[in-house]
C-alpha cells in the first residue's frame, strides 16, 4: 500500500512549518526505501542510498534485502565483480559500497578531509615525505593490488623509521584505494588487496565539484535535513554557504527543537500515521547514522545500545524506530537469530518481527533451518 500524502501546513521563509519527529522518521522512512520495499535495482538503491556502510563484507547486502523487493544477494555481487559497484573510503573516511560514478566523484569530494586525518598521525610520520609516499605507494598497487600487509611493508623499506599504521593510514588517506575483488563477493571470502580506483575503473576520476549537487541528493534519501545533518553524513565541514546558495530552490522547516531543515519542493513527507513494518539493519546502516540529530530514527532513550563496547549488532525497527537489537548464530545447518527487545512488545509487533526475520533468514542464509528466538545477550550494564 502507498503512503498516505502529508500535506505539510503553509509556511513562510518568517515561519516555516514545525515537523514533528514522526513526520520525521517517516519522511526518512521512505525516502530510505523502507516504509515498503523498492522495485528499483540494486544498482539504482546504491546510487539513490548514496552509498552503502561496508566496514564488514555482509551488511551491504542486508541493508539491500531490507529495502528492495525481491532481492537477490547475487545482484550486488555480480556488479562488484564487473566493477559496476566498488569498496572505498569515503563518507567519514569509512569503507563504503559506492556505483563507480560515485566513487570517482564522491572520494575528490571528501579528499580534502581524508588529508586532514593525518594531523593525527604526524608524530608517526616525522621525516616522510608524503607526496613522494603517494606516488611510490600509487606505483606499488597499480602493478598488482597489495594485500595491506605488503604494502606496508614495501613503504617500510623507504622509511623504517616511521610507525607502519601511520604509513598504512598515509597511503589510504592520500589515495582513493578499492578493495578488490573477491574480497565482499557474496558467498565467497579473500583477503583486503588494494589498488587505485582509477586504475581498477579504467577511467579518471572526475574534477573536484562543488557538493550542491550531492545536497540534492542527500535530501532526496535523507531530508529533511539540517546543515549539522549533510555534515555529519559527509564528514565535511563549512557547507552553510552551500544551502544558502541553494534555499531559493529549496523548503525550509523546523524540527520540535527550533533547527532549521531544508528539503526538496517535491520529496515525499507521508502522513506521519503512514504505518512502518518492521525492518532488520544490519551494523552501521547509514540510516542510523545519516544524521547530526538521530531522534528521527533512535528515541533517546536507546542512544548508543547498538552494541557494546566495540561490538555492534543490527538494529530492529519496530513502528519505525530503533526497538530492539539482533544476531544471527549456527549451528550446525540452523541459522537462529535472536532479537534482544528494548522495550515491550505487543503480540502482534512480535508476530510481525517473527514473519519478518524468517523471511530474511530464507533469503539471506543457506541454512536449511530456521529459528526465530526473543531472547537477551547484550548486558548494557544498567
Amino acid at each position: 500500500m502507498a503512503a498516505k500524502t502529508h500535506r505539510t501546513a503553509a509556511h513562510s521563509a518568517a515561519h516555516p512549518a514545525v515537523l514533528s519527529t514522526r513526520e520525521l522518521n517517516r519522511a526518512t522512512l521512505d525516502r530510505q526505501l523502507l516504509l515498503r520495499r523498492s522495485p528499483m535495482s540494486a544498482k539504482d538503491a546504491v546510487a539513490h542510498l548514496l552509498g552503502l556502510q561496508a566496514q564488514n563484507t555482509k551488511p551491504p547486502y542486508f541493508q539491500l534485502y531490507a529495502r528492495l523487493a525481491d532481492f537477490d544477494p547475487e545482484e550486488l555481487s555480480a556488479l562488484m565483480e564487473s566493477r559496476e559497484v566498488v569498496r572505498i573510503v569515503s563518507l567519514r573516511s569509512t569503507l563504503h559500497t559506492h556505483t563507480a560514478d560515485d566513487a570517482l566523484t564522491l572520494r575528490p569530494l571528501v579528499q580534502a578531509a581524508r588529508e586532514r586525518e593525518l594531523k593525527t598521525f604526524r608524530r608517526g610520520l616525522e621525516g616522510v615525505d608524503l607526496d613522494r609516499l603517494a606516488g611510490l605507494a600509487k606505483d606499488l598497487v597499480e602493478q598488482r593490488p597489495r594485500p595491506v600487509k605488503e604494502l606496508r611493508e614495501e613503504l617500510l623499506t623507504h622509511w623504517p623509521d616511521a610507525d607502519p599504521l601511520a604509513l598504512t593510514v598515509a597511503a589510504r588517506c592520500l589515495l582513493p584505494l578499492v578493495q578488490v575483488t573477491p574480497r565482499g563477493l557474496w558467498g565467497r571470502s579473500g583477503q583486503v588487496a588494494l589498488t587505485t580506483v582509477e586504475h581498477w575503473l579504467g577511467r579518471p576520476a572526475g574534477p573536484v565539484a562543488a557538493p550542491d549537487a550531492t545536497v540534492l541528493r542527500y535530501l532526496g534519501a535523507f531530508g529533511p535535513a539540517s546543515v549539522m545533518d549533510f555534515q555529519s553524513w559527509a564528514g565535511l565541514t563549512r557547507t552553510k554557504e552551500v544551502f544558502e546558495r541553494l534555499r531559493p530552490r529549496l523548503l525550509t522547516f523546523r524540527d520540535e527543537r527550533g533547527v532549521e531543515l531544508f528539503d526538496l519542493p517535491d520529496a515525499p513527507r507521508p502522513d506521519p500515521d503512514t504505518p512502518a513494518p518492521p525492518r532488520f539493519l544490519p551494523e552501521f546502516d547509514n540510516l542510523l547514522l545519516g544524521h547530526a540529530d538521530r531522534t528521527r530514527v533512535i528515541p533517546a532513550v536507546n542512544k548508543g545500545r547498538n552494541g557494546v563496547g566495540n561490538q555492534a549488532y543490527g538494529s530492529v525497527l519496530i513502528d519505525g524506530f530503533f526497538d530492539a537489537v539482533w544476531r544471527v548464530e549456527r549451528e550446525g545447518g540452523a541459522a537462529i537469530l535472536t532479537v534482544q527487545p528494548l522495550r515491550s512488545l505487543a503480540r502482534a509487533e512480535r508476530r510481525e518481527i517473527t514473519e519478518e526475520a524468517a523471511r530474511m533468514l530464507a533469503v539471506m542464509t543457506d541454512a536449511t533451518d530456521h529459528d526465530v528466538r526473543f531472547g537477551t545477550f547484550l548486558d548494557y550494564g544498567d
